[in-house]
């Protein structure tokens, strides 16, 4: 699948078969992300990869839903660089269109990780220098979701906004 077909395919999913997803698959899915632009190169992320099943359903307190995910993949990233957010951003956009072009389904989970974040950090090992800023899910899809998107006429506009 080419780089459009992933990013137009792409969705957010939220129902796993429960398989093992091979290991070479998910060095693929973090190389990915190892390979996003960051502000001055600075590069802050490392990537903490989830298979064991008992990590996987202590993760998914963060989302229940994620239980049944092949692996999680937690995003953790240097807060003393001045781009982190946006830069653990392009690398977990990257990681998400890797994983729909392997024929693989994801989601980001960011906001519901902030009630365990000191619990995650301390599970995963995670230095108190660092940041956990999101939990992917990556798994053989159980469904794959077709809900639409808005239109490019409704969200283009050339030269101004109106």
């Amino acid at each position: 699948m080419d780089a459009l077909e992933a990013i137009k395919k792409r969705r957010s999913i939220r129902k796993y078969s429960g398989d093992v997803v091979p290991r070479t698959d998910l060095e693929e899915i973090v190389n990915a992300g190892r390979l996003a632009a960051s502000g001055n190169n600075k590069q802050p992320w490392d990537f903490v990869v989830i298979t064991d099943r008992f990590m996987i359903k202590q993760l998914s307190k963060a989302a229940k839903w994620s239980e049944d995910a092949g692996a999680m993949i937690a995003v953790v990233l240097d807060p003393s660089t001045k781009y982190w957010i946006e830069d653990g951003s392009a690398a977990i956009e990257n990681m998400l269109i890797a994983a729909t072009a392997l024929g693989y389904g994801s989601c980001w989970i960011q906001g519901n990780v902030r009630p365990y974040l000191s619990e995650f950090k301390l599970l995963l090992n995670i230095p108190e220098n660092l940041n956990l800023l999101a939990i992917i899910s990556v798994g053989i899809p159980a469904e794959w979701i077709t809900k639409e998107k808005k239109k490019l006429d409704e969200v283009l506009h050339w030269e101004t906004f109106q």
